[in-house]
């Protein structure tokens, strides 16, 4: 119980920091300006340590999650926005949110993709059970994205998180691990293309019949600002 407490204030802290992000942002900014000011405020809460990954694009092109060095871009209005907070909070826990900011309004491409992130999202929470094998979770994501049209997923889409940023169980085809009661799990699907990046990412804790809603609070929704 202490251990998931901390958790969940960690959440707080990330709705907190995307709040702000929200608030603060603006064209004429440089991308890793405004993962600075996510970092800051973090920190100012009890943060320690984490990854801020972000980029900024013109509208039909990718804003994908980019690392510091590759940061560098200044944004524009009508730009997308794309935003990974993922930093521990008081006590050490580790939790990570991330949402897509449009400086203006979001196209209906952008949310039509959204809609399909976060049906692939619902179809891995409702797996998410005591129990459940993680091979065939990651086996059931796929058969979902074949279904709609869209690419495999290659990357580490869902994964526990406690004093690390990444621990087990790993939702891939090679994890003997089961989802346990009391879990700490983040689901991030994705879709990559030439024109867009779009991801939805949140963190749920398993209980005796699956996971309910998000310990995070921030609306899933692209965040239109303008």
């Amino acid at each position: 119980p202490e251990e998931l407490d901390m958790i969940r204030r960690t959440a707080a802290m990330q709705d907190d920091v995307m709040k702000k992000v929200a608030e603060h942002v603006k064209p004429g900014m440089k991308d890793f300006e405004v993962a600075a000011f996510a970092q800051y405020h973090g920190q100012l809460q009890g943060s320690e340590q984490g990854i801020f990954l972000c980029s900024s694009a013109p509208p039909g092109k990718p804003a994908r999650f980019m690392p510091r060095a590759q940061q560098a871009r200044t944004i524009q209005n009508g730009d997308t926005f794309t935003l990974l907070v993922e930093n521990n909070g008081p006590g050490g826990m580790f939790a990570e949110l991330s949402r897509t900011f449009v400086l203006g309004k979001a196209s209906q491409e952008l949310k039509d993709a959204l809609g399909m992130v976060l049906e692939a999202q619902e179809s891995t929470l409702k797996r998410l059970v005591p129990g459940a094998s993680c091979a065939d979770i990651y086996a059931q994501h796929n058969a979902f994205m074949r279904s709609r049209g869209l690419a495999e997923e290659k990357r580490l889409y869902c994964h526990g998180q406690g004093y690390d940023m990444v621990e087990r169980p790993l939702i891939r085809d090679d994890e003997p691990l089961p989802i346990l009661e009391g879990m700490n799990i983040v689901v991030h699907p994705g879709i990559m293309t030439e024109r867009l990046f779009m991801t939805n990412t949140d963190n749920y804790i398993v209980t005796a019949n699956g996971v309910g809603e998000s310990i995070h609070k921030t609306p899933k929704k692209i965040i239109e600002l303008g």
